[in-house]
């Protein structure tokens, strides 16, 4: 890891939830933040938490190859090197739709945006964290406990969280003659506007509906930080944090 003032993160789907908690509790760190997402408007306001922080804003749909292009480019240009991406950007796609009722073109827009956004931006920043003086720097990509066991109805959000841990372990591998660490981290029910059904009420895997506790999305940042921060020698290959009586664990 390099020094406090040159640390630059890139942090997609910073406009809200996790993405945004997550850039708040890093630019209070001392990072400077490329703030990315596809509005510019909850963008800046993200910024706004922060403003000393001097961060980016910068529009990018993470499913289009010439956004993220252009994204790692503005950043190069601003800031000069990546010190981590936050591979943060996703979808749930429609609730509750049985797997013989969904629309392929639903399948797609979750596909485009869990896991080919998560390989465009990692492999942008690979690209950069390869080539920059001094070399190297960390991924982390945001997997889901749907990385380990699914919801009623969710085929192509869980499909994209099992794909992006093979991602993970590719990616992590790949990046160590190159001083890259790439890592997970596994979230649970972190209160967000994403999961705010969660506590009116969730389908179970036995067919019944149950409110669900959640958890202060901020725990979750500063365990995203703390595996951030650490050297480049050491990594958090996989992290999983969750509310702790989510019905995960066992059989609920």
């Amino acid at each position: 890891m390099t020094d406090t003032e040159s640390r630059i993160a890139v942090v997609t789907g910073a406009g809200s939830g996790i993405g945004r908690a997550v850039a708040v509790e890093l630019m209070r760190a001392g990072w400077s933040v490329a703030l990315a997402g596809r509005r510019q408007g909850p963008l800046e306001a993200t910024a706004a938490l922060v403003p000393e922080a001097g961060s980016l804003a910068a529009t990018a749909d993470v499913a289009r190859p010439d956004d993220v292009t252009a994204l790692f480019a503005a950043v190069r240009d601003r800031f000069g090197r990546v010190d981590l991406l936050f591979n943060n950007a996703g979808t749930f796609g429609p609730g509750g739709v049985p797997v013989e009722d969904l629309s392929y073109e639903a399948w797609r827009h979750v596909v485009d945006t869990n896991l080919n956004g998560a390989f465009l931006c990692a492999q942008a920043a690979y690209r950069q964290m390869k080539e920059q003086d001094p070399r190297g720097g960390r991924i982390i990509n945001n997997g889901s406990v749907s990385a380990h066991t699914p919801r009623p109805h969710s085929a192509p959000y869980t499909a994209t969280k099992h794909a992006l841990t093979g991602l993970t372990k590719s990616l992590s591998l790949d990046g160590r003659p190159y001083g890259i660490a790439v890592g997970q981290i596994d979230i649970g029910n972190a209160a967000t506007a994403m999961t705010a059904r969660m506590e009116k009420g969730a389908l179970q895997a036995n067919g019944e509906t149950a409110a669900e506790p959640v958890m202060d999305v901020a725990d979750v940042a500063r365990t995203v930080r703390h595996m951030a921060e650490l050297p480049l020698e050491a990594n958090v290959q996989f992290a999983t944090v969750l509310a702790t009586a989510m019905p995960y664990v066992g059989r609920g």
